[in-house]
């Protein structure tokens, strides 16, 4: 038995440093770009319509890859595979960063796209094996569950200063630091982990799954630039539904599978897997309206609006340290999840009350810190419990299923709250016209604000609505109780 003063236990926790690093740039990238994209299209010259493919060209081979990536962790090893994310993010970042034309940058935001996928599994499931003592256990995934429920908060704080007092390129060369400090760490640190089983890889499971993901995140991309009446949108869903179906069909008799379905049909893994894909659909309102909201309507510069946003991440990081840390291996994930959902709820519901002319202490910040508090208390408890009583030979495939829930998850919100507040936000509008019709200029913007934030509050009510749903989901199906360790039979 070692103590605390041991290398071996020093090794894990520098373990959970790295993995911690590299799911931060893989985080943070999701949204660091969104800061840059104003200063980026002066610069080549793209238009308007063209900006949103820098955001799904990194979604739609980040998403649509993850399965393959995580299985590909399970064959190579963990720290093969750590080196080549790390390596390969990195290189197109600095393609990314040095882009003189838009399809060069597209190119570039694609290919960290598919590096993310093989890097997020494999620190994720590193982490899942280096980490198997409860207390141990419930600690790292407080430190993990902060770093990635933090990242798209972190991001727009450090996009915000980098665009501001550097260059947008800064927010794709930032990377290069990133990725080559944690190369010394995984070469220090790491395991191999590599699986001693060395399966074939599912070819036809992977073609599948890759073809649906790609599907599913480019129907709900289109959804967003488009609509949900379009027939490409509708098209596009009901491939991918149709292609995952069939990829579920032949897990149950691939030799190989390419996501085990032992990995699924443990009760509080399941729940697990559906609060995570729950808040990855709400959370979305935070990111995008309230960002939208600082700027736009109470004219707070890229910099302050990154600022903004930090009462979340300390939120965030305050109910994980102490909460999560705490109590997740004494009593399991049951109390902690429900918790954290209606928590999550209640900010949403503060958001609907945003006024054109408020204070941000008075009407921005109660929100922040209750929605923090609330997502400290889901992300670390779900993320281990997905990851929880796993065979070390799974691991990688697990830990892809909780990044492509994720993945999945923020995409259905973006289609789907973005669409719920510009639908709701032209009909609010043509109302006023209609009842009030503006008599100047300062009239129709007074009216076109009025509208925006009448959108904005229907979009926190359906955000709101996603929180009770998983509020009351997870508190059926995940399980109480102290988490028993240790590895889940095979089926």
């Amino acid at each position: 038995m070692t103590t605390s003063l041991e290398p071996s236990d020093a090794r894990r926790w520098w373990t959970l440093v790295v993995v911690s690093v590299a799911t931060l740039m893989v985080a943070l990238d999701a949204t660091v770009i969104n800061i840059a994209l104003p200063r980026a299209q002066l610069t080549l010259h793209f238009s308007n319509a063209n900006r949103q493919w820098l955001i799904t060209a990194y979604a739609l081979s980040f998403g649509s890859l993850l399965l393959l990536g995580g299985r590909l962790s399970d064959l190579w090893g963990r720290r093969l595979t750590l080196y080549m994310g790390l390596g390969g993010f990195a290189l197109a970042s600095a393609l990314g960063g040095s882009a003189n034309s838009f399809a060069m940058l597209v190119a570039a935001r694609a290919i960290q796209g598919l590096f993310g996928a093989l890097l997020a599994p494999a620190a994720l499931a590193t982490l899942t094996t280096t980490f198997q003592e409860p207390h141990e256990r419930a600690k790292a995934f407080a430190i993990y569950g902060a770093v990635a429920g933090s990242g798209a908060a972190i991001g727009l704080l450090l996009g915000g200063a980098l665009t501001q007092w550097a260059s947008w390129r800064w927010c794709l060369f930032i990377n290069l630091f990133f990725a080559a400090i944690d190369i010394v760490g995984v070469a220090l640190f790491v395991a191999k982990g590599k699986s001693e089983h060395r399966p074939r890889l599912d070819v036809l499971g992977t073609v599948l799954a890759s073809a649906g993901l790609f599907f599913v995140v480019y129907g709900l991309s289109h959804a967003v630039t488009a609509s949900w009446g379009n027939d490409l949108t509708w098209a596009s869903l009901l491939l991918g539904a149709v292609l995952l179906v069939l990829f579920v069909l032949w897990q149950g008799r691939s030799k190989f599978p390419l996501l085990p379905l032992r990995i699924v049909t443990q009760r509080t893994r399941g729940g697990s897997f559906i609060a995570l894909f729950i808040t990855n659909i709400g959370i979305f309102g935070i990111s995008l309206f309230l960002a939208y909201y600082l700027q736009e309507t109470l004219g707070f510069s890229p910099m302050r609006t990154g600022v903004a946003f930090l009462p979340l991440v300390g939120g965030i990081a305050l109910s994980a340290f102490v909460a999560s840390a705490r109590l997740l291996a004494k009593t399991g994930p049951r109390p902690l999840i429900p918790v954290g959902m209606v928590l999550g709820m209640m900010g949403m519901i503060l958001f609907t009350k945003l006024p054109p002319n408020s204070d941000y202490l008075g009407h921005v910040l109660p929100g922040l810190v209750v929605t923090g508090l609330g997502l400290g208390l889901i992300f670390a408890p779900a993320t281990a419990s997905a990851t929880a009583w796993i065979q070390k030979r799974d691991a990688g495939a697990a830990s892809a299923l909780v990044n492509t829930t994720q993945q999945i998850g923020g995409s259905v919100g973006t289609a789907l709250l973005n669409t719920i507040a510009v639908s709701a936000a032209t009909r609010e509008g043509l109302a006023l016209v209609h009842r009030h019709p503006p008599a100047n200029t300062a009239a129709m913007k007074a009216l076109v604000t009025t509208a925006t934030l009448h959108g904005y509050a229907v979009a926190f009510w359906w955000a709101a609505g996603f929180f009770a749903l998983g509020a009351v989901v997870t508190f059926f199906m995940l399980e109480s109780g102290v988490p028993v360790s240790g590895e889940i039979p095979a089926i």
